[in-house]
């Protein structure tokens, strides 16, 4: 089972620069009250129960296409979130990924919606259900918390590898207590960077591709593992330089997104501008690739805000 320690303390030590000495700093036990330990214990929850699950689905659904795969595992998950979060906060508005009906205009209003109250919840139950119908073992539990319009809380648990990213807002990331960081990597030439194929296949999938034509070749690689909450979470660890998608969603993004500013990294969509819990286009990166990516994207007119 997962043991989760973070700190307090956010320093200097935040600049990617001085990564070297950020585990040398002594993390603390998250206590048991607060939004951050509530969204941590509803992902742990929820994440082994997804993991006891694989193998197991009884019901396979399909929403906006054949490849936007839904199972009862997905509904039933974000049920037990919703249970958990509410029992602590009975007032406070949940955005979560199966109780919106499938399509960009139910997807805004369900947004609109959301963003009246104060205290607004997103919840991705299993991002990457696809590789967990196929038993592939790349997929987490995601959940964020926006207060007053500014993220403040991002938790991603893997529970296949019993990762735990935390972050909160102006205290730092970490995974299991040890901060992250986002990597030094600053040439793109030997840059490792992770892109998504979205289900959807007449607009956002022709994007992406473009884009993958453009950057690929100036790059030492591209892994696309089919989860935007862990591949955002992996910028924030460093395990990958950057990351691009375009035709995300809310809860596929808002904890990761936190995760990386929290990391010193830089998120913004695909044109350059401020991320926001509406961007549907998401480029992530430790900042030093940045303007790479999104120059490269803009050249391959695969921005997905190109007519």
């Amino acid at each position: 089972m997962w043991k989760q320690l973070c700190s307090r303390k956010r320093s200097e030590d935040m600049n990617p620069t001085n990564s070297d000495n950020r585990n040398d700093r002594e993390p603390y036990v998250v206590t048991s009250k607060g939004h951050t330990a509530a969204a941590i214990n509803a992902a742990a929850k929820a994440g082994e129960w997804i993991k006891n699950r694989q193998g197991h689905v009884k019901e396979l659904g399909s929403k906006t296409s054949a490849q936007d795969l839904v199972t009862e595992v997905d509904k039933g998950v974000e049920q037990m979130i919703r249970r958990l979060i509410l029992t602590h906060y009975p007032d406070h508005a949940i955005l979560g990924e199966e109780s919106v009906q499938p399509g960009a205009d139910a997807l805004t209003a369900a947004l609109e919606e959301g963003q009246k109250h104060d205290y607004l919840w997103i919840v991705d139950p299993i991002d990457g259900t696809t590789n967990f119908v196929h038993g592939f073992p790349f997929y987490c539990v995601s959940i964020a918390l926006v207060v007053k319009g500014e993220l403040t809380v991002g938790v991603i648990y893997d529970p296949i590898r019993d990762e735990m990213f935390v972050a909160e807002k102006g205290k730092g990331a970490y995974m299991h207590g040890i901060p992250t960081s986002v990597s030094a990597e600053a040439d793109p030439g030997s840059s490792l960077v992770a892109m998504g194929f979205p289900p959807d296949r007449t607009f956002a999938q022709p994007a992406n591709m473009a884009g993958l034509q453009q950057i690929l070749p100036q790059i030492r690689g591209v892994r696309a593992g089919g989860s935007a909450a862990l591949h955002l979470a992996y910028v924030a660890a460093g395990r990958v330089d950057g990351y691009w998608e375009v035709g995300l969603s809310p809860w596929d993004c808002a904890a990761g997104v936190l995760l990386v500013l929290e990391s010193g990294g830089k998120v913004t969509d695909t044109l350059g501008n401020p991320y926001d819990i509406g961007t549907r286009h998401v480029v992530a990166s430790n900042g030093r690739i940045h303007d790479f990516l999104v120059a490269s994207l803009g050249e391959a007119k695969a921005t997905g805000y190109n007519k």
